[in-house]
């Protein structure tokens, strides 16, 4: 293989709100928490066993605007992105570090605020030609049965 691939897919939770930063410019980046889950059986006790494990999502600009708006604690997401690690210093003077998912691609499975707001009726499919009508008539005429 001549290059290498550093992508990450997850679905899972949302285990906190979207929390925002805003730059000068108009740039903005959020960062929220969401958990992916494990279940599997215990051979030996036969008992189910589920761990989680966390991960920082960090969102940048329009997407993270769409996030901090639409989503919240326990929504469920799809996520497309890249690992990066990052270090700071502490203020203890100790160095720090911490890995992410930068986000490249996103997909709100399930909104709490969806999920709340009654659904709109579906008044707005187009109606067909009247000669597409017949025609389907005259097709379901010739039906053997």
């Amino acid at each position: 293989m001549a290059g290498t691939i550093n992508k990450v897919i997850l679905i899972g939770h949302l285990g906190d709100e979207v929390k925002m930063h805003y730059f000068e410019g108009g740039n903005a980046i959020g960062r929220f928490p969401i958990a992916t889950n494990e279940t599997y059986t215990n051979k030996q006790t036969g008992e189910k066993v589920t761990t989680t494990e966390w991960h920082n999502i960090v969102v940048r600009n329009k997407l993270a605007e769409i996030c901090e708006k639409y989503l919240s604690k326990g929504d469920k997401v799809y996520v497309e992105g890249r690992i990066k690690t990052r270090q700071w210093e502490g203020e203890d003077g100790v160095k720090r570090y911490t890995t992410e998912i930068h986000v490249v691609d996103m997909t709100f499975l399930t909104t709490k605020k969806e999920l709340n707001t009654p659904s709109p009726q579906m008044d707005t499919k187009p109606e067909e030609p009247a000669q597409s009508s017949a025609k389907n008539e005259q097709e379901e005429d010739d039906l053997p049965f």
